[in-house]
């Protein structure tokens, strides 16, 4: 792990180019974040994945979107343009579930979402849909430069989907922005291939990982071969809403499948082609990743940042997520696949974050998507569904539970670290399985006391969300107390909880909340569902209709209040928890997992 004290960020200004003696540079990544340069911020990882490639890279950081005059500071790059809307989708980080406009933003400086002070608000530092405006401002400056989306945004709008901001359908973010190409997912491998093709002089077509735009001439080439998967157009989907569920579902099983298929959608506008997904990283992989030159720091023109104050000094220890929640995205975005770093790599970074000068001794998280999942790998070789936990745990995936232990132990060793906490998701059913390290964690690695997320406990809703039946809340709170017990120490156990999902009615709300006082707990965060781009849950919400092409419940405004209002009357007993909960709910901008901390560390 390279010593931070004497590296430099990549340069976010011309100036800072020519610093360095450049007189030209390859590739301008933009993104609507404030600049960090640490591996869990999409924007970093990928501009030093290039750099270790030996390309010149230049950073343009929440560049102003009245104008052209930020891309008008740099001369046009030899390459591509790379466009992100930075580690959230720019709607979720505007705006809340219900429409309001968020007043903070921890991707930005001082967690301000407006430039100026924070009561001129003249205008947003992240716009709306960043990824389109973002697109035409450096088209109108860089007339020759191919353009490149990438992040969150653009791999969870790269077909049809449903924008909650404006209540309705949208087209491809791809179409909307016409530019040259798409990175979906996880883009290491693609960008790497879309630069040395852009050097070479040679097309951008059948990149994996990417989507492209074709003319309906180029589209009838593709419709006959085999391995094509024609989704419901534009207009089939517009005129029937349950087509755009079975479009969803078609995305959604292809993308857990990772089948060598190919997808292709007719837009308002020509036609959106999707290539096989890249190939997966391997543990050497992923660990190298985490052994490029970060700074770990925010560039020094944005030093206050709170998304930094969070992440700084946790570990990303496991990549991708088996679970398959229907109101989240990320299995869409990072894959099914779970890979692990190695131990080794693992305690290099805690070693060098136990360096930086301010360390407190806390690290304050090893995780991931879902942090126990760490370890773990199939038995059957081979699966198109790659669905692990649901309806319970798949008899294939082997749990290594002392490979976690082994980790936890080790980096507690580390010199300079006091404390190793686990604040990252974790899953019931997994720890329930493996009870030495559910002991272990409970003992030592809680931060206070233990979040987990049933999200419901009515049948009906938790098989919407594909989430695990109630009976695992039950033990699992048997089991935790009877550990607590055991130590002799108390310990708070804070459930998280969706209102206002498909299939949740104010009566179901009612029993959930019965339930949850039976089993003595107090629900210290909810949110009301989110209808983000990329969920089979937004694809219910939309169409009115279940997995199964039935009709569900889908909770109006007024049903909606009504769920919350039980909810705050249940648990929260004054104004000020109320308020407390709320603005709670409203900073927990996750990535595209309706109400998930960063920490999930999307890109």
């Amino acid at each position: 792990m390279t010593d931070s004290s004497s590296l430099l960020p990549l340069p976010a200004s011309w100036e800072e180019c020519r610093q360095r003696g450049w007189k030209e540079y390859d590739v301008l990544l933009v993104t609507g974040d404030a600049y960090i340069d640490h591996p869990s911020f999409g924007t970093a990882l990928i501009g030093r994945v290039l750099e270790h490639h030996g390309y010149r890279v230049a950073i343009l950081s929440q560049p102003r979107f009245d104008s052209p005059v930020d891309f008008q500071r740099f001369p046009e790059p030899k390459l591509f343009c790379g466009i992100s809307s930075g580690n959230l989708d720019s709607i979720v980080a505007n705006y809340s579930g219900n429409g309001k406009v968020r007043d903070n933003d921890a991707y930005s400086p001082g967690g301000n979402p407006w430039r100026g002070n924070e009561h001129s608000r003249l205008e947003r530092r992240r716009p709306d849909r960043a990824c389109i405006l973002y697109s035409s401002l450096a088209k109108s400056v860089f007339k020759n430069t191919p353009i490149i989306l990438g992040g969150v945004e653009a791999s969870l709008r790269r077909f049809i989907h449903y924008d909650y901001k404006q209540k309705k359908l949208r087209g491809s973010v791809l179409t909307d922005a016409k530019a040259d190409l798409l990175i979906y997912g996880m883009g290491e491998r693609a960008v790497i291939e879309t630069a040395d093709r852009i050097r070479r002089g040679l097309d951008l077509a059948g990149i994996k990982g990417t989507c492209c735009r074709l003319t309906e001439n180029q589209a009838e080439l593709f419709i006959h071969q085999e391995k094509i998967a024609i989704l419901p157009s534009w207009h089939d989907i517009s005129t029937q809403k349950e087509l755009f569920l079975e479009a969803e579902v078609t995305i959604h099983n292809h993308a857990r499948s990772l089948k060598d298929n190919i997808l292709l959608q007719q837009q308002q506008s020509g036609w959106v082609i999707q290539y096989p997904p890249a190939e997966v990283l391997n543990t050497a992989e992923l660990d190298a990743l985490y052994q490029l030159p970060y700074t770990r720091k925010p560039h020094p023109s944005t030093p206050d940042v709170p998304a930094y104050r969070m992440i700084r000094d946790s570990i990303t220890i496991v990549r991708g997520c088996s679970g398959n929640c229907s109101f989240c995205a990320i299995t869409r975005h990072q894959g099914p696949v779970i890979t692990s770093r190695s131990e080794r790599s693992v305690l290099q970074e805690v070693e060098a974050v136990a360096q930086v000068e301010g360390f407190n001794g806390t690290i304050s998280d090893l995780g991931g998507p879902t942090a126990n999942l760490y370890g773990t790998s199939c038995n059957a070789g081979t699966c198109n569904r790659h669905d692990c936990l649901y309806p319970k745990v798949c008899k294939n995936l082997i749990i290594d539970e002392h490979a976690f232990l082994r980790l936890l132990q080790n980096v507690a060793k580390v010199k300079g670290v006091d404390h190793v906490f686990i604040s990252s998701g974790m899953r019931m059913e997994l720890l329930r399985k493996t009870p030495e390290l559910l002991e272990k964690i409970l003992r030592n690695h809680m931060p206070g006391n233990i979040k987990i997320a049933p999200e419901h406990t009515e049948k009906e809703v938790l098989e919407l969300m594909h989430k695990e039946p109630h009976d695992q809340l039950v033990e699992f709170v048997r089991e935790c107390r009877r550990i607590n017990d055991k130590l002799g120490r108390p310990m708070q156990i804070s459930p998280y909880i969706i209102s206002a999902h498909p299939g949740s009615t104010p009566e179901l709300t009612r029993k959930m909340i019965s339930k949850l006082q039976q089993l003595k707990l107090t629900v210290r965060g909810f949110q009301d569902f989110t209808p983000t781009p990329g969920s089979l849950s937004t694809a219910m919400y939309y169409s009115g209709r279940d997995l199964k092409n039935r009709p569900v419940f889908i909770p109006d405004e007024v049903s909606r209040k009504k769920q919350r209002a039980l909810l705050e009357l249940a648990f929260f007993h004054n104004d000020k928890e109320k308020k407390q909960a709320r603005n709670q709910s409203n900073k927990k901008t996750g990535s595209q997992r309706t109400g998930r901390s960063g920490k999930k560390r999307p890109r």
